[in-house]
């Protein structure tokens, strides 16, 4: 006889659902309260990794499997429309973007600013390092594609410099 447990959606008797909704809840809390970007735990041969600005892109079954994500709700970014502008500054590494040198000061670059090749645009924080991120070339802020304290990707759009 199957349990309660089982007769959720999405469970049945010979593949129950390893993590729960509070257990995903009490994930993304925990992202909240230590300021992570990110956590991954494997339970009975599935992970589940939960992740702030991020989609997920898959799960792994017990048969080490991949199990399609859910179906995304939220549009998605209008960044992703200028991903191939020929002005696009991508960035180089995962990590969180700051507009500005410190919090609550001026951001190094606003729309409509001109720069200089190599001017730093913005910074990005990997593994406790603040990296510049330099123009790679002149010309004029048309657009700011992130927010400050974003989490970005490897080869995201940042800003777009014509």
């Amino acid at each position: 006889m199957a349990s309660d447990k089982d007769k959720k959606p999405g469970r049945t008797a010979q593949h129950p659902a390893p993590y729960d909704e509070d257990t995903i809840r009490g994930l993304a809390k925990l992202l909240d309260e230590t300021g992570l970007t990110e956590i991954e735990i494997e339970r009975d041969g599935t992970r589940v990794r939960v992740a702030r600005g991020r989609e997920i892109s898959h799960v792994i079954g017990a048969a080490g499997h991949a199990v399609p994500p859910p179906p995304v709700t939220a549009p998605a970014p209008p960044a992703s429309d200028l991903a191939n502008h020929p002005g696009v500054v991508t960035s180089p590494m995962v990590g969180t973007a700051y507009l500005g040198p410190s919090p609550g000061a001026m951001p190094f670059v606003d729309v409509g600013v001109k720069v200089a090749a190599g001017d730093t645009l913005l910074i990005i924080e990997a593994m406790k390092t603040m990296n510049q991120i330099p123009a790679p070339r002149p010309g004029t802020v048309t657009k700011i594609l992130i927010e400050d304290a974003q989490p970005v990707e490897f080869g995201e759009p940042l800003i777009i410099i014509e």
